[in-house]
């Protein structure tokens, strides 16, 4: 990972750098998983689960979010990672890979056996980051909504 680089943005789970409107723009604009996405449905997926974790990537010199990554979790037994995004901008930097290892090491201290992610593009940033497909593939299964 190119540290000079990492030296020019902050990652934070400080609330008080929630840009929502970016998010939504990005995510609904932008990223596979979320193309089409609903403000309203951005907005709640920020706000609704009390339980969840966000983290925030800002450039130091102007404060402006290229990164976010949101985790749902019931801070005892289970983390699911969802939402990572980096701006078009700001990708090939290890920005992704810092955001992913900022979230598991300040998982870390829960103890949890494994914290689930989906990815169809982004595997070997969260191999950097120690991710690796589930033991036993066999025993996972979906419920998927048509």
């Amino acid at each position: 990972m190119d540290e000079p680089v990492m030296q020019e943005y902050d990652i934070s789970a400080d609330p008080a750098l929630l840009d929502p409107a970016r998010i939504h723009r990005r995510l609904s604009a932008d990223a596979y998983w979320a193309l089409g996405r609903s403000r309203a449905t951005v907005h709640a997926a920020i706000a609704a689960i009390a339980a969840s974790l966000k983290f925030f990537v800002c450039e130091r010199s102007s404060g402006t979010q290229v990164g976010y990554a949101r985790v749902v979790t019931d801070h005892v037994t289970f983390a699911r990672l969802c939402d990572v995004y980096v701006d078009s901008a700001a990708r090939d930097r290890g920005i992704g890979v810092r955001l992913a290892e900022t979230v598991r090491d300040h998982l870390a201290p829960s103890g949890f056996r494994r914290i689930l992610l989906a990815t169809g593009d982004a595997h070997g940033a969260y191999e950097k980051a120690g991710c690796r497909g589930p033991e036993g593939p066999g025993r996972w299964m979906a419920l998927i909504n048509p």
